[in-house]
């Protein structure tokens, strides 16, 4: 993560509800195959503990059991311009938040893999309302059980969190805001509304 002590994000229920939010990531791992990564939505299965499924044929998951793993979760972003700051001598930056969650994987049981499934769905689900709440029983029956064969659900014990939320904390109140306001003026709201609100 960043270097800089300015850009450090060491809450740690904060980084949680932020992960949680987006509900995506990457986890990566070395395997005898060369490094490897997938795109997983997730959830956290209690503080420091998520879970996700996988397709049963991704070249990771004969891996994963007892390996230790790294799981990358990427908030909002944008280019800043030096012109935006009204500062002179300033360089082109690039705004960022991301948290990187290390920790041990475990396979899950059948159980643990359909219960991870539905609390996903339903966290997901919940931020649709009004929509009513899409669940598994909307489906044929035998279905469900058919797909579950293509996936495989994991664990990972979080031992380590690294973290960065750069968004201009080194410079002024009034230059990271004018910078926050040609943000999103150039199409980036989200990091300039992080911008004007530092987590």
């Amino acid at each position: 993560m960043h270097p800089n002590a300015a850009f450090r994000w060491e809450d740690p229920d904060a980084l949680r509800l932020f992960a949680q939010d987006i509900g995506f990531g990457m986890l990566f791992m070395a395997t005898a195959e060369g490094p490897r990564v997938a795109h997983l939505p997730f959830v956290f299965l209690a503080e420091d503990r998520i879970g996700f499924h996988i397709a049963r044929t991704n070249a990771m998951t004969k891996y994963l059991d007892g390996a230790e793993a790294l799981f990358v979760v990427n908030g909002p972003d944008g280019y800043i311009s030096p012109d935006w700051y009204g500062m002179d001598n300033q360089v082109p930056t690039w705004n960022y938040c991301a948290i990187e969650m290390q920790g041990h994987m475990r396979q899950m049981t059948e159980a643990e893999l359909i219960a991870q499934s539905d609390a996903l769905s339903h966290l997901q689900e919940s931020k649709l309302a009004p929509k009513p709440l899409w669940n598994r029983s909307k489906m044929a029956e035998g279905h469900f059980e058919k797909m579950l064969r293509g996936i495989l659900g994991f664990t990972m014990d979080i031992t380590a969190w690294r973290s960065t939320s750069k968004l201009g904390q080194n410079k002024p109140d009034a230059a990271r805001n004018a910078s926050a306001d040609a943000a999103e003026q150039a199409g980036k709201p989200d990091i300039a509304a992080l911008m004007r609100n530092l987590p």
